[in-house]
């Protein structure tokens, strides 16, 4: 009887490890991670024009400053011919190096966001083997690239990708300072949190202090031992570190432009929080602005959030309360910030991406995870797509134009889009539920589908975002006229990177361009008067978005042009 009660509890125990390993295992293979990475942020970053507003922008800087040949505009960074002080200068440093190495093209344009999101892939691999946690690493640097959000960030010229690796890589070094005491990972937080200044301004160093603060409050006992943490903080050698960095630009910028520190350090920071910077060109949306942003750029990962507030067993010993105090403060303090903050927009989020990946991925690595919780994602989304493509069949024809996509029409192609990932989040759903080897990588599928997808979009409704072509009609159709923007500069700001030079704008209203235009007398905003007087001495052509029309159409010198020609929502007036 004791034998076999000893058998029976061994088979037991056999069993319940199986089942626990079954539930539990977790296995990624560091290729699957870099292939993933590479494919989803390199393939194809230059098979589309550069976008219009804030892409447009960005690449015109650096282009501006390298043309220039005046040490002066890598201090102040001009846009079409103005000076442009609302952010720092790194990104337009790195982009313009770009150029100098590789040509001005839009791959070119985007290879700093796309580096800044592979360092932050190479970031989390980094950190879990540092804490010891190097499958949910992993597992973080997969859901971090792959979802949408920072899919889409990663592909796009704009300064929040540069911002996201450096200040990820800040609160990284600062974590394991704090744990282990080496002072070369305070050291190196200063550092990355300099460089994070200067690719977006003093956010960076805000959201350092909160999260640092936070972490440290949380785990001390008296305000005592809280002062004794926080004056380590202030190594010497560190902090000589940070300044060696920061000061030189923020001091060369002052004594180049007498106006910067104002308009910079309370304008653009003080000011932009509290809703009342001058112009007022941003969105302040209401408290939950964030939240279902934040499900769209975790996606197809959303739907595991609530392994986060589980109370299943821990498998993992590393799993520390220090630890878990740390990844909730890490994007929970940014994300609050954000939401009190008066300006908002959806391209902050990816800010707090790395962390929010890492910490799920930590949640998932340490739960029981049931065949049936991993088929849960492939269910709910496969149900959402069927749900949206039912209504787009119920609401009929009503689009007022259309596209062709890939032979389809816009309602024909979204049709099988959301056909096409009903059944493959389906089919992820069984996989993950059946094949325990496999299990939630499956839904990687998933954003490939919708970047193939997005793929075929975007050079059906390029001239609706983009100036590409728009440009080659210019230089190629009619070339020797001068271009001209009627008074929308954002919305086809890419057209002065295209045409390689200043456009200027009739009765501009652009934000972007309105502190510049007040600083320096100029012959780039000009006005409907000073216009006619241009047309009677040289060709010209006029860029006009197709909603400004009538108004254009009401000018007094719009009889003076006898051609015209649509590009897109854009037409162009020559004459």
């Amino acid at each position: 009887m004791v034998i076999f009660d000893k058998v029976t509890s061994m088979h037991y125990s056999r069993l319940l490890m199986k089942g626990l390993q079954e539930r539990t295992a977790l296995s990624i293979p560091l290729w699957l991670v870099w292939i993933t990475a590479l494919g989803i942020v390199l393939v194809g970053l230059g098979s589309y024009g550069i976008l219009d507003n804030n892409e447009g922008l960005y690449a015109e800087i650096p282009r501006e400053m390298l043309a220039s040949h005046d040490w002066r505009q890598w201090i102040i960074p001009y846009l079409n011919g103005l000076p442009y002080m609302e952010k720092p200068p790194l990104l337009y440093w790195l982009t313009a190096l770009s150029f100098a190495l590789f040509g001005e093209s839009e791959w070119s344009a985007r290879v700093v966001p796309a580096l800044s999101s592979l360092a932050c892939v190479a970031l989390l691999l980094w950190f879990g083997r540092a804490v010891k946690r190097p499958q949910a690493g992993r597992l973080a640097a997969l859901m971090f690239v792959s979802g949408l959000g920072v899919c889409a960030m990663s592909r796009m010229l704009m300064f929040d990708m540069l911002l996201t690796a450096l200040l990820t890589a800040a609160l990284m070094c600062a974590y394991l300072y704090l744990s282990d005491g080496h002072v070369r990972f305070l050291r190196l937080a200063y550092a990355f949190l300099a460089f994070a200044l200067l690719a977006k301004g003093f956010v960076a160093l805000i959201l350092f202090g909160l999260v640092i603060i936070g972490f440290l409050l949380s785990s001390v006992r008296s305000m005592m031992e809280f002062l004794r943490s926080t004056a380590k903080l202030f190594e010497p050698w560190a902090v000589l570190i940070f300044l060696a960095i920061t000061i030189p630009w923020h001091v060369a910028a002052s004594l180049t432009e007498p106006f910067f520190p104002w308009f910079y350090f309370v304008n653009e920071h003080i000011l932009r929080f509290l809703g009342t910077r001058e112009p007022h060109d941003y969105y302040a949306g209401a408290w939950w602005y964030y939240l279902p942003r934040m499900a769209i750029y975790l996606f197809p990962w959303t739907f595991l959030l609530l392994c986060l507030f589980s109370p299943s067993k821990r498998i993992c010993e590393q799993d520390t309360s220090k630890m878990k105090r740390f990844l909730w403060l890490a994007w929970l303090m940014p994300l609050i910030f954000f939401t009190l903050s008066s300006a908002k927009a959806n391209y902050y989020l990816v800010a707090v991406m790395p962390f929010v990946a890492f910490h799920l991925a930590a949640g998932i690595e340490r739960l029981f995870l049931r065949p049936s919780m991993r088929a849960v994602p492939g269910v709910l989304i496969g149900a959402l797509a069927a749900v949206l493509c039912i209504v787009l069949v119920m609401r009929g024809e009503e689009s007022h134009f259309t596209l062709s996509i890939m032979g389809l029409d816009q309602r024909q192609f979204l049709f099988w889009v959301l056909s096409g990932l009903t059944m493959l989040a389906f089919g992820c759903a069984v996989i993950a539920w059946r094949i325990t080897q496999i299990g939630i990588l499956v839904y990687l599928a998933l954003p490939v589908w919708i970047f193939v997808a997005v793929s075929g979009v975007l050079p059906a409704i390029e001239p609706l975002v983009s100036t590409r072509q728009l440009a080659d009609y210019l230089q190629n159709q009619l070339p020797g006229r001068k271009a001209y923007i009627y008074r929308d500069f954002e919305e086809r700001s890419s057209l002065p990177f295209y045409l390689k030079k200043v456009v200027p704008v009739i009765d501009s209203d652009s934000s972007d361009l309105f502190w510049g235009n007040r600083l320096r007398a100029n012959k780039v905003l000009i006005s409907g008067d000073q216009f006619e007087q241009k047309i009677k001495r040289k060709p010209v052509a006029v860029v006009v978005l197709n909603r400004r029309l009538e108004e254009f159409k009401a000018t007094h010198y719009f009889n003076r042009f006898l051609g015209e020609k649509r590009v897109g929502e854009t037409t162009v007036f020559f004459k």
